[in-house]
Parts: C-alpha cells; structure tokens; sequence
C-alpha cells in the first residue's frame, strides 16, 4: 500500500477535478499492473494498473489508495466493475470516499460480487497524499499550503525589497517541485506588482506542470492570471484542489487570519537580515496562548545550507 500511495502522489497537481489514486495489482508475490489517475481525472488508477496486468490480474490482489468509485460517468466505466470483472480475489482500500457517490457503495459491490475487501489500510496517509479532494469533498474548498522563504531572523527580504535570493538552489529546486503538486499558485498584488513573478515550474522536464497563476487583488491583472477578492473565495474556485499561496507578507497574514492554511513550508536559509522585511504580517493574535497548539512539526530536511520544516495544521485549529 505504501507504494501505491507513492504511485498516487505522481498525479497530484494534474489529476484534477478527480482524486489522484495509486493502485498496484500483485499476484504471485510479484507486481503485475501498477497505476496512478492521469491529467485531467482519467483513465484513472485501477483502469490503468488493468490495462497493464491484463490476464494476470485474475486471482490477485489489487491495493488501492481510495475506494474504487461505483458512480455512472460518460468519462469512463466504474472502477468497481473494472476490478470485479478482471477476476481479482482481493482488493485492499486505503480510504473509503468520501463522495457520497461511492460512499461505501465501491467496497459493497465488490464484495457482492465474490471479492474479498479489506478497509483502511495506511488510510491516514492516503488522505495526506490526496489531502486537495479530500479538503474538497469534507470541508468545500482547496487544501492550502503557505510557502515562506526566510532568514534566521524571519525575514523575507532586504528593507528596499530585495529577495534574490535568500535561499540557495537546492531549497529552490525544492519549492518548484511543490509548484508542479499543485493545480495553482497565489500571491498579492504587492508582490504582484513589485517581482511580477514568473511563477512557472523551471525544472527540466517539469515545466508543462506549471499551476495556474491567481492573485489576492480587487485590481487589473496581466494576461493569464486569474483572481480572488478574498481568501474566502479559493472555495469558488475551479478545478483547484491544491492551492500554494507564495506571498508576500500580507496575503500570508490573511490566509492565516482566516484560517485557511493547512500545511506551512518554511525554508530557512543560515543568514541574518535585521531590519527587514517580514514574513508574515498582522494574523490578529491578541494572546500569546493561543499560538501555542496551532502547528505540528511532520518533516523537516537539510537542502544545501538551508533547512526545510514542514508544519501541518493542528486538528483543533
């Protein structure tokens, strides 16, 4: 299941509006179709680890990340047939889905069909690599990261805005494979204005899974940039499930302030700036308690000189 989960994390950031799943079909001791949801939502996971077992599927078990769906779509058949008709004995499911379209009704069909069905295997960390659908299908809205690059001092940039770089290239290199994860990207009119960022994917290889570009701005945008008015609205937003929010310092404080950031990405690079800027603005705490309980520490890494943290949003938050 961990490597199907792996699989699952390919299509983040393309599969939209679908979730991305991973599946492995194993018969034998041995991987005989393996498979991960394509750009755009299809063919999804189980079609693809089929479409490669083909004949050898029959009498193995298949290990998928999310419960095969058993909705009626013009896009292609159900997964749940898919996975009955190839003669599997047994199908191991991460989550069960959380669309009320399959709800359940994925592992009952299977089951009523002769397979044997085994739930919640490493199901948490299922949901966290498809954290956008599931953010998207329980609470509205997109799964938010908040990217911050900053000095020892928590700065992002020099007094006069200067900010290239602060961080080194490995941790750069870092940050746009975060980019390529995610189906947009966001900043401020302020940075808008002042770095007119590029905001693409510049890694070889990658640069077609560059996110759509929006920013924070009731203002005028440049071709091929899209809006939101308030952090409220990422929930109108579409085909967007994972959204990182770049900055600057006010849209980081705003997101913060409306409790819409799921995941922080703080990369720290070994240097001390002193006056100048910061990187999160006013976030509307009046009691130093009530910072205490917020975040929890879930990765942190050496990149070069600079170090990354990775903090997940406390349940109670």
């Amino acid at each position: 299941m961990a490597a199907a989960i792996a699989l699952s994390r390919r299509g983040r950031g393309l599969s939209t509006p679908n979730p991305n799943v991973g599946c492995l079909i194993v018969r034998d001791g041995c991987v005989v179709g393996r498979g991960w949801t394509q750009k755009g939502g299809r063919p999804h996971a189980e079609a693809q680890a089929l479409d490669q077992a083909m004949d050898r599927a029959r009498g193995g078990t298949a290990y998928v990340t999310l419960e095969p769906c058993f909705h009626l779509s013009p896009r292609g058949p159900r997964c749940a047939d898919l996975l009955a008709r190839a003669g599997l004995a047994r199908v191991v499911i991460a989550l069960r889905d959380p669309d009320p379209r399959t709800d359940g009704q994925g592992a009952a069909h299977l089951r009523g069909q002769g397979v044997a069905v085994d739930m919640g295997l490493l199901a948490q960390d299922a949901a966290a690599a498809m954290a956008g659908f599931v953010m998207r299908q329980t609470r509205g809205r997109p799964h938010v990261t908040l990217k911050l690059g900053l000095s020892l001092d928590g700065r992002i940039a020099l007094s006069d805005g200067s900010s290239r770089w602060i961080t080194g290239p490995q941790a750069r290199a870092h940050a746009h494979m975060e980019r390529a994860m995610h189906d947009a990207i966001l900043v401020g009119a302020g940075t808008l204005r002042a770095d007119a960022p590029r905001l693409d994917v510049r890694l070889a290889g990658l640069e077609a899974r560059s996110p759509r570009r929006l920013a924070l701005t009731g203002g005028d945008l440049p071709d091929g940039w899209g809006r939101i008015s308030a952090p409220q609205d990422i929930s109108t937003l579409d085909r967007v499930d994972h959204l990182l929010v770049e900055g600057g310092a006010d849209t980081a404080a705003a997101f913060l302030r409306a409790g819409l950031v799921d995941r922080l990405l703080l990369y720290r690079a070994p240097i001390l700036i002193g006056a100048g800027l910061g990187g999160i603005g006013d976030i509307g705490l009046a009691d130093l308690a009530d910072a205490h309980g917020r975040w929890r520490l879930v990765d942190e890494r050496r990149l070069g000189e600079d170090r990354l943290e990775v903090y997940a949003a406390a349940p109670s938050a």
